[in-house]
C-alpha cells in the first residue's frame, strides 16, 4: 500500500483538521484568559475538564466501548493524566498575567524538553545538532520571557513548568500507546482531570453574576474537547511528521486573538523569540523525519 503523501486527499484533509485543532486550542486559551477576569482560575480549570468529560462520556464510556477502563499500567495512566491537569492549571494561571503570545511561545518549548527526556525515558538519545537546536530554542524562550527593565515576570516560570509537564505527558503517552488503547487513555485523562478539578471547588466556588460567563464556561469545555477530537481525526488521516509543522499556526492564532480581544500587541522581543522557537522546532522535526527515513531505508535494504 502506498503511504499517504502531503498532496493526497487524505493528508490534505488531515492538515485542514490539524489547523482547525490548533486554532481551537488558541480559542481555548483566549477564553480561559477572559474567564480569569470574572471567576477564579480553579473554576476555569473545572469548566474546561468537567464539561469536556461529560460531553466525551456520551460517546466514550464503558458501555459503548467495552473494556474501556482496563489498563495494563494504571499508575502510569494516573501519572499521565495528572501531568496534563498540572499543565492546564499552570498555563491557565500564567494566562492571567502574561499575554497570549507570550504563553504560547513559552509553551512551545515542550518539544525541546521532549528531546532532552527522550534519551533516559525512551532510549532515544539526541545528537550534537539536536542540542544546538535545543539551546537555540531556549534562547528564544528567554527573549520571549525577559527583556525589559522589569526582568522576567514570575508567571513566565509557570508557563515553563507547564511546558515541562506537557513534555513528560507526551512521553508517557508514547509509552502507554504500546499497551493501552487510545479511548482508554483519553477517558482516563478527562476523568482524572475532572476529579482533581472538582475537589477544591466547594471551597473556591464563585457564583457568576453574568450570563455571558456561563456561556464562556460551556464554550471552553466544548472547544477544548472539540480541539482534541480534531487532533485525533487529523492523525488518522495524515502522518504525524506531516502534521507537526502546522502546530505553529497556534502562535499566529494566539497573536491575532490577543490583539483582537485584549488589545495586546506583541513586542519585538516576543516576535524575535517566537521566530527562534519556531525555527528550532521545525529543524528538530525535519531532522527527525530525515533520520526516520534513513532508518526505514536501512531496514528495507537489510531485508
Amino acid at each position: 500500500m502506498r503511504p499517504a503523501s502531503v498532496s493526497g486527499p487524505s493528508s490534505l484533509t488531515g492538515i485542514g483538521l490539524m489547523c482547525l485543532a490548533v486554532v481551537s486550542f488558541a480559542v481555548t486559551d483566549a477564553t480561559a484568559k477572559w474567564l480569569g477576569g470574572h471567576i477564579n482560575v480553579a473554576m476555569v480549570v473545572w469548566a474546561r475538564y468537567v464539561i469536556h468529560f461529560v460531553l466525551s462520556a456520551l460517546v466514550i464510556n464503558p458501555w459503548t466501548v467495552p473494556g474501556l477502563l482496563r489498563t495494563r499500567r494504571p499508575w502510569l495512566q494516573l501519572g499521565r493524566s495528572a501531568l496534563l491537569f498540572a499543565c492546564t492549571a499552570l498555563n491557565f494561571t500564567a494566562l492571567q498575567f502574561l499575554q497570549l503570545d507570550q504563553t504560547v511561545s513559552i509553551m512551545f518549548s515542550a518539544p525541546f524538553f521532549v528531546a532532552v527526556f527522550a534519551g533516559p525515558m525512551l532510549g532515544e538519545w539526541v545528537g550534537a545538532r539536536h542540542w544546538v537546536a535545543i539551546t537555540a530554542g531556549f534562547a528564544g524562550i528567554l527573549l520571549v520571557a525577559q527583556p525589559g527593565a522589569g526582568g522576567i515576570h514570575p508567571a513566565a516560570l509557570l508557563s515553563l513548568a507547564a511546558a515541562l509537564c506537557y513534555a513528560l505527558y507526551s512521553i508517557t503517552t508514547r509509552i502507554l500507546a504500546k499497551t493501552d488503547s487510545t479511548p482508554t487513555t483519553l477517558f482516563y485523562s478527562a476523568l482524572v482531570g475532572s476529579v482533581a478539578a472538582s475537589l477544591p471547588l466547594p471551597f473556591l466556588w464563585e457564583t457568576p453574576t453574568e450570563p455571558l460567563v456561563y456561556g464562556a464556561m460551556l464554550e471552553l469545555g466544548l472547544i477544548a474537547g472539540g480541539g482534541h477530537l480534531l487532533l485525533i481525526m487529523a492523525h488518522r488521516r495524515a502522518p504525524a511528521a506531516t502534521l507537526a509543522p502546522y502546530l505553529y499556526i497556534q502562535i499566529v492564532a494566539m497573536i491575532a486573538l490577543g490583539w483582537l480581544l485584549f488589545d495586546q500587541v506583541p513586542s519585538r522581543w516576543t516576535l524575535a523569540g517566537a521566530a527562534i522557537v519556531v525555527a528550532s522546532g521545525i529543524y528538530l522535526l525535519l531532522h527527525e523525519r530525515k533520520e526516520r527515513a534513513a532508518r526505514t531505508l536501512e531496514a528495507t535494504l537489510g531485508d
